[in-house]
């Protein structure tokens, strides 16, 4: 992807980045009162999204609002004007959403999949090329994940199979790289057993069931965690271990809870997004020795994760405030954000990252050049403002 300057910045995946969206799971109730690993369950759905320039997030009552940068439609309200409040995207309800770099793709609450905005690489999945302003209905499945990257989308169906589409140079479809750009869901594996899904920038991983991981795509920093440094076009299991609860992937590197409240990360290490000092790592590295994490975020180069007393750490790339500790250091090891805990586990981070607390608010921080923090201003803020949502 060609680097496009904007307020200093790096236009890169960010999940949701990324997420970027980004994949966001609680550990069991019954294993932190010591009960016995189980296996990865379906995702919980996250209600707030971050792309490079803009922000989604599903209120309770199920209605859809967006807000920042819209010059590719990724708003969704039909325009390309960009916001800087919160605007409705139109008047369905939704369970799900996550943000690509300028595409946003959300499950209605029917499990429907629905995407728009930038579609240059066909991970919009309609059959075409052309951007949207507004919701294009992804086929007629039905979906229980979906997780937008940069140019390549992936969703779970309904029936535990795992469906990508979009660009697929470093083979991220999974599909052994036999189509370079897919405008419609191409089939990975013959597999059923999928639980969630998480899209990088180039790279994709995803658990199963069963509670193990998989990963493919480019891995030139060890991104997806089995020790090489080139890349993988059909899934490929990471390790050996059945403990997996949830996974998520950043631009180059991923980052994954186990069952037993660990934090593992590994790839591109050049912030400190991993959560360690040194070089990049190519297999999963352990991030401190806190058995108390709940959810994690990874986007572009920073990272961010609650722990069960209800606490929120960031760390990584602070380039723009985001890790959010009221500074533009950047941070290798996670680093706690004010002294709330109040958090849940229903976060995004990226350029810019946004969370929710437990009475309902949400809260963003860290890139505003496109007002994609929801507060009515351009100005950047190092510490979480609350969005009037």
């Amino acid at each position: 992807m060609s680097e496009v300057r904007y307020g200093g910045l790096r236009a890169r995946w960010g999940r949701t980045v990324t997420r970027v969206f980004v994949v966001v799971l609680a550990i069991a109730g019954g294993l932190a009162a010591g009960g016995p690993a189980r296996a990865a369950a379906a995702p919980e759905p996250p209600g707030v999204a971050a792309g490079y320039s803009h922000s989604c997030a599903v209120r309770t009552d199920g209605s859809l609002w967006c807000w920042g940068g819209n010059a590719s439609g990724q708003v969704g309200d039909g325009t390309r004007t960009s916001r800087t409040a919160p605007v409705r995207v139109g008047t369905a309800t939704w369970a799900k959403i996550d943000a690509g770099t300028s595409y946003t793709c959300g499950i209605r609450t029917d499990a429907t999949l629905w995407c728009w905005g930038s579609n240059t690489r066909g991970q919009l999945g309609d059959g075409s090329t052309v951007t949207r302003t507004a919701p294009v209905q992804v086929g007629t499945a039905t979906y229980t994940d979906v997780s937008a990257g940069d140019s390549h989308t992936c969703g779970v169906r309904t029936d535990g199979s795992l469906w990508c589409w979009g660009f697929n140079r470093l083979g991220q479809l999974g599909d052994g790289a036999v189509t370079y750009i897919a405008t419609t869901p191409l089939r990975v594996g013959t597999a059923a057993t999928w639980a969630s899904v998480t899209a990088g920038f180039a790279h994709t991983c995803g658990t199963r069931t069963d509670g193990t991981l998989w990963c493919w795509g480019d891995s030139s920093a060890g991104q997806l965690g089995l020790g090489i440094l080139s890349y993988q076009t059909t899934p490929a299991q990471v390790g050996t271990l059945t403990s997996w609860a949830t996974v998520t992937a950043g631009y180059t590197f991923t980052c994954g809870i186990r069952t037993d409240g660990t934090l593992w990360c590994w790839g591109e290490n050049g912030y400190g997004q991993l959560g360690v000092t040194g070089i990049y790592r190519s297999s999963p590295v352990q991030v401190g020795t806190a058995t108390t994490w709940t959810g994690v975020s990874a986007g572009f180069d920073t990272a961010c994760a609650t722990r069960t007393d209800g606490s929120l750490w960031c760390w990584g790339n602070n380039s723009a405030g985001q890790v959010g500790d009221g500074t533009t250091t950047h941070r290798y090891a996670p680093t706690r954000v004010g002294d709330a805990a109040t958090w849940t586990s229903d976060l995004v981070a990226g350029y810019h990252n946004c969370a929710y607390r437990t009475d309902g608010g949400l809260w963003c921080w860290g890139n505003n050049a496109n007002a994609q923090l929801g507060d009515g201003t351009t100005t950047q803020r190092p510490a979480p403002q609350r969005v009037p949502l």
